[in-house]
């Protein structure tokens, strides 16, 4: 994967816009797209999605767009229900672009899919799904609550401070998510003493995506004013 993105920033440092499929975003290193002559986007569709669209673009391109659309595909009444898993296997059965489908969410009886390229169209013209009946809604680039530029004040650039501070919930709370797994440092499993830095990407189960913009500056009593950029 290393050789392979270093090959897409070359692409894009050389003049071309450069989409990927479905990558897993853990898979991603986040420290070869800090390369001043090339922007890049991570979409996903859900602010803490595991699998995610990585588009490159030259630095004088302004924006992008994402590439990934949500769509909320809702079955009609009638047979058994179904829950995510259910939805996942009448999908494959269709034979769907599977690099062209990222997260899977379900929410309220219908089943929120992140899709890109061929996949999105298949998706977007369904009518029906394993012999039932079904309505389809693109619910936009994003089905999370968007992302939010923050300034907060934090006594250490630890994971724990800095992401309880930035999601706005308790350092033991955000702990626990530590402690089960389901918070992420640049994709890898993160310990409560990590420290983060700016560039970095901190993602947790639940709460959303805080991306490390910089450090501000240092108050007269030793913490650290930051600049967060927090996706819900």
């Amino acid at each position: 994967m290393k050789l392979k993105l270093s090959t897409l920033v070359a692409q894009a440092r050389g003049g071309r816009v450069i989409r990927t499929p479905f990558l897993d975003g853990d898979d991603i290193d986040r420290r070869l797209l800090n390369d001043p002559e090339v922007r890049h986007k991570l979409a996903g569709g859900f602010p803490d999605a595991r699998r995610v669209v990585l588009t490159l673009h030259p630095e004088h391109i302004p924006e992008v767009d994402g590439g990934v659309t949500v769509y909320r595909v809702t079955p009609h009444e009638g047979g058994p229900a179904w829950d995510a898993q259910d939805f996942a296997v009448q999908l494959k059965r269709l034979g769907l672009d599977e690099d062209g489908l990222g997260d899977l969410r379900e929410d309220r009886g219908s089943f929120l899919i992140a899709a890109t390229g061929k996949a999105a169209h298949q998706v977007a013209d369904l009518t029906s799904l394993g012999g039932r009946d079904v309505d389809v809604e693109p619910v936009g680039e994003s089905a999370g609550k968007g992302s939010k530029l923050r300034e907060v004040v934090v006594p250490s650039m630890r994971v724990d401070v800095v992401g309880a501070k930035g999601f706005g919930v308790s350092r033991a709370y955000f702990q626990q998510g530590i402690d089960g797994g389901k918070v992420r440092l640049n994709g890898q499993p993160a310990r409560a003493s990590s420290e983060i830095r700016e560039g970095d990407s901190l993602a947790a189960d639940g709460l959303g995506r805080i991306d490390f913009k910089r450090v501000v500056n240092e108050t007269r009593r030793g913490n650290y004013k930051v600049e967060l950029d927090v996706h819900r």
